[in-house]
């Protein structure tokens, strides 16, 4: 056996050092005569710098003055680690073949070594069969990172070519195998220190029923110049936004995928332009427990982990909570003639879910593969990844991609009560956090309304389309109208869960933002490169007359109308709100409702859009207020009947059975504080609403969606009184919202 390449605990120091190459770890590992030899140089010595080290915590743990490495794989002949001086490197500093008797228990592979700091680039080798269609991949010319990596130092503009397993070029695509070594341009893992001082930061543990949630993306939120942050497109430039959050009045930021992701990988370019496409919204991961490197403003190794914590932390400080979007159904690997950058090559039958031919994979999650959270290794993973985000980072919540995945049993079918994410709910590390559910994915489970235990809030994609149906006129959808904004009781009550339960929305980044929903009857996703073929043609939407922006005041006029009244519903709904970024003062991102590749002025938030749209924003702000003045809209209960009676314009029962009755209202009564009338008038034409006669004083004004600024809400408290008591004129496309006192 070359000498580069001995057993860590038999190697001397003087045998440790630069490799003469990368290929000294043998696809089928060590033979019974290499490993007899090794096991007789242990006998003899014993060296410090170097130890068996320990199976547990996977991952990179810093302990004494050296660092624990360990590793999961089953299948894996052999394991080398690499470590690195530089991130294009490619050639290791250092070499750590690991023995199979001394460096491993179970199916973990570990090693200690000594003098190791934070900031050491780190990836491992696998040796083992390269057998596609029993479903191993192995192969030790490609880098693979830490699973458990805490950071990745990805290569900037490398796409994963060279990463691939298999020679592109051969007629036998996936079957062929490549030699060609890959460590200059694989991200490789970093070793961090877990030590931050979070002086004293605590969860806060806000109730459902005071939360707020605000979607957006971290680089494309403040990376446009218009931001007018000193640190745009990263963790920084959010955290010099907390002061506009606090204004606008939500209490919870989720953010879009920031678990390491290549954002460089796509082959496609803008038909328009010519410029090549990126990964913008980052649902395919390295791994999951890295943040994002390039969201930080340092690229130092690990300043990612400290920039993410000092965020955190500075949200806390502000009273908002941080929501994390993971996602934990797929990887960036893709399918069989994906990349090696992680699992795959570390044992691909374990990670990832085969079909009946093993050499391809099942595909739930429309991305080519899909992870096997039907194995306990993958689940412990998981739970492991999610624990340390709470643990480490401090984080206050989940957003599952596609969590019906990780609902579906070695057969594929959906459970209604699915091991993992009972354990997920119950995990007594977690029991704090917000889990919040996508509840469907690429493969026809739909789960809105039942998705596992009552822990699990859901995405109600219904009440998005209900809500978006009723204010464009619809027919027959008044209904739904009343139930959504009453918690969606038709849609939860049966699984035994609450309207805290129910994420409403109308609009998230997978879709037309809101002032596009009003200025679009249809998709412009030509700059995708995909023919405008890809995104849904279920927009539900409409352009009042003109397709895209216009001068039309008319137009606009309207156009405004629906979309305060949308915030509005939003705001009244009993439920949990989500507002996408940039809806409060008009994003556009020009009709494309799948800008999932465009890392451009497509997605940035343009700040000027704020003050040319100011009104809105204190609109967005005005019912916020609303809502927090008024407990009787966000409780965490039904309405019982004698919280709430619903009226036509008459006064009387609504005909819900009558398809054209597109104006409703409903009455409001708390136990405490005054009571509310809510009018919503969905017709073309004004209509004119009786008023019942409030228990208590007189109905006051506190918004009407037609009314220009600064009258458009007014102050809870300060509402304007009534001139005609009786009945008032609600004008068409618009809402109202009348306070007793």
């Amino acid at each position: 056996m070359p000498k580069d390449s001995q057993s860590p605990d038999s190697d001397s120091p003087e045998k440790i050092g630069k490799p003469t190459n990368n290929h000294a770890i043998r696809r089928n590992g060590p033979s019974a005569e290499e490993l007899a030899e090794l096991e007789r140089l242990l006998s003899l010595c014993e060296v410090q710098s170097v130890r068996s080290g320990a199976p547990y915590p996977l991952g990179a743990t810093i302990r004494g003055n050296g660092v624990n490495f360990a590793i999961f794989s089953r299948h894996a002949t052999g394991v080398r680690l690499d470590l690195f001086d530089h991130l294009s490197d490619a050639m290791p500093a250092r070499t750590i073949l690991l023995n199979p008797i001394r460096n491993k228990t179970g199916d973990v592979w570990h090693v200690w070594l000594e003098g190791i700091r934070p900031g050491q680039f780190y990836s491992y080798r696998f040796a083992g069969p390269y057998a596609p269609d029993e479903g191993h991949r192995f192969n030790p010319d490609k880098l693979v990172v830490d699973p458990c990596a805490t950071a990745i130092a990805p290569v900037p503009g490398r796409s994963y070519r060279k990463a691939l397993g298999y020679d592109p070029e051969s007629t036998l695509r996936d079957l062929s195998y490549s030699t060609a070594d890959n460590a200059a341009t694989a991200p490789k893992s970093v070793v961090t220190h877990p030590d931050f001082n979070w002086q004293d930061d605590q969860p806060l543990r806000l109730p459902w029923e005071s939360t707020v949630i605000y979607e957006l993306h971290v680089r494309g939120y403040t990376f446009h110049p218009s931001a007018g942050v000193a640190f745009p497109g990263t963790y920084r430039g959010l955290t010099e936004k907390i002061p506009y959050l606090k204004e606008l009045g939500v209490t919870a930021v989720e953010l879009m995928p920031v678990q390491e992701f290549n954002e460089f990988h796509m082959p496609r370019v803008n038909p328009h332009t010519g410029c090549h496409l990126r990964n913008f919204w980052g649902y395919d991961p390295v791994n999951f427990f890295a943040p994002k490197a390039s969201y930080a403003s340092v690229r130092a190794e690990g300043a990612q982990v400290l920039e993410f914590k000092e965020m955190v932390r500075a949200f806390h400080r502000a009273g908002l909570e941080i929501i994390m979007d993971v996602v934990f159904n797929h990887t960036v690997e893709g399918n069989e003639m994906g990349p090696t950058v992680c699992f795959r090559g570390i044992d691909n039958a374990i990670y990832y879910w085969l079909a009946e031919n093993k050499r391809y994979y099942r595909d739930f999650s429309g991305t080519g593969q899909t992870l096997n959270a039907t194995h306990p290794v993958v689940r412990d993973l998981i739970l492991d990844a999610l624990r340390y985000w709470v643990i480490e980072m401090h984080v206050d919540g989940f957003r599952f991609d596609l969590a019906s995945v990780l609902g579906r049993d070695r057969n594929g079918n959906v459970l209604s009560d699915a091991p993992l994410l009972e354990r997920i709910a119950e995990d007594p590390i977690l029991r704090d956090a917000k889990l919040i559910a996508e509840a469907w994915d690429a493969a026809g489970a739909y789960q809105v309304g039942g998705f596992s235990f009552r822990r699990w809030a859901e995405w109600n994609g219904r009440y998005r389309d209900d809500i978006r149906k009723f204010w464009r006129g619809d027919e027959g959808m008044s209904p739904y109208f009343a139930s959504r904004i009453s918690g969606s009781h038709d849609i939860y009550h049966g699984s035994g869960k609450g309207p805290e339960c129910s994420i409403n929305f109308v609009t998230c980044h997978d879709g037309l933002t809101m002032n596009d929903l009003v200025s679009y009857s249809q998709k412009h996703n030509d700059e995708n490169g995909e023919g405008n073929r890809d995104g849904t043609d279920a927009n539900y939407s409409n352009n009042y007359g003109v397709e895209g922006s216009t001068e039309d005041p008319a137009v606009d006029a309207v156009r405004r109308r629906q979309i305060k009244n949308m915030l509005l519903t939003l705001a009244i709904s009993r439920g949990v709100p989500m507002i996408l970024a940039g809806d409060e003062f008009r994003r556009t991102q020009r009709g494309n409702n799948n800008a999932y590749c465009q890392d451009n002025e497509i997605t940035w938030v343009d700040w000027s859009l704020f003050q040319r749209n100011r009104d809105i924003f204190q609109f967005a702000r005005g019912a916020l207020a609303l809502r927090r003045a008024h407990p009787v809209l966000r409780r965490e209960a039904y309405y019982s009947p004698e919280e709430l009676n619903w009226f036509d314009p008459k006064g009387k029962g609504p005909d819900w059975f009558d398809a054209r009755q597109k104006s409703v209202a409903c009455l409001v009564r708390a136990k405490e504080g005054p009571d509310l009338y809510l009018m919503f008038n969905a017709d073309s034409n004004g209509v004119r609403f009786v008023l019942p006669i409030p228990r208590s004083g007189h109905w006051r004004l506190a918004t009407d969606t037609t009314r220009p600024t600064p009258s458009n809400f007014y102050t809870p408290g300060a509402e304007m009184p009534l001139r005609n008591p009786s009945s008032y004129l609600v004008a068409a496309n618009s809402s109202v919202v009348l306070v007793s006192g």
